[in-house]
């Protein structure tokens, strides 16, 4: 995962996302400790159309986030 990535979370990323978002990447913060396999991201939720609604700081099981793809041109 990179800046910019559009990222697809759902339970398997968290219990939180009972209805999965689609979120684009700022960067992963690797400032804060967290347990193994587990990271903070910070980025934008958006909404159906591509575009930021919310900004937001989530944390995640890596394994279970899947990446959509690059921003697009």
């Amino acid at each position: 995962m990179k800046a910019g990535d559009v990222l697809h979370l759902t339970r398997a990323a968290s219990p939180q996302f009972v209805r999965p978002i689609r979120f684009r990447l700022i960067r992963i913060r690797t400032d804060l400790h967290t347990y193994h396999g587990w990271t903070w991201l910070d980025g934008y939720q958006l909404d159906e159309k591509g575009d930021a609604v919310d900004r937001r700081e989530l944390y995640v099981l890596t394994a279970g986030v899947r990446l959509l793809g690059p921003p697009p041109m």
